[in-house]
C-alpha cells in the first residue's frame, strides 16, 4: 500500500473596519479560494479542498472568518516544498491573522505549521511570511 499523508488546517480572518470594509475583506478571501484550481486540473492545492462560510452568524462567521481546508495525498511530504510555496502564495493574496497547517505522514510523524502575521492582520502583498514548525513522531525508536 502507497503512503499516505493528511493535509488540513485554517486560515483565521479577524476582518476589521466598517461594516463595508469588513465584508469586502471576507469577499475577497472568497475569491482567492475560488479563484485555485479545480482538483483534475493541479492536485497539490485546489478549491475543492476549501470550505469557506457564509457571512453572517447563521452562515459560520461570528466575528472570525475560518476557512477550513483538509485533502489525502500519496506521499505529499516528498513534495512539501512546492506545496508550502503554493499555500504561501495564496496567503499573500488574502487577508488573514492565523494560518495552521497540519501535515501526518506515515513515515515522518506530525507536523504542525503555523503563519501568524507580522501586523495586527495580513493584507494582501508580496511581503515575506513568517512560519514556524513543530514537530512529533508517535511510536517506539528501534
Amino acid at each position: 500500500m502507497d503512503n499516505e499523508s493528511i493535509v488540513y488546517g485554517c486560515i483565521k480572518h479577524l476582518p476589521f473596519g466598517s461594516l463595508q470594509e469588513r465584508k469586502a475583506s471576507c469577499f475577497h478571501n472568497r475569491r482567492a479560494i475560488r479563484q485555485l484550481p479545480q482538483a483534475d486540473e493541479w492536485p497539490f492545492l485546489c478549491r475543492e479542498m476549501f470550505s469557506v462560510p457564509g457571512d453572517d452568524l447563521m452562515g459560520g462567521t461570528f466575528q472570525t472568518q475560518v476557512i477550513h481546508f483538509g485533502m489525502s495525498y500519496r506521499a505529499v511530504e516528498y513534495e512539501w516544498e512546492h506545496w508550502v510555496a503554493k499555500f504561501e502564495s495564496l496567503l499573500k493574496n488574502m487577508y488573514w491573522v492565523n494560518a495552521v497547517v497540519h501535515l501526518e505522514t506515515e513515515l515522518s510523524g506530525f507536523h504542525t505549521f503555523v503563519w501568524d502575521s507580522a501586523d495586527v492582520y495580513h493584507e494582501p502583498s508580496d511581503m515575506p511570511l513568517r512560519v514556524r514548525c513543530e514537530w512529533a513522531r508517535e511510536g517506539a525508536i528501534s
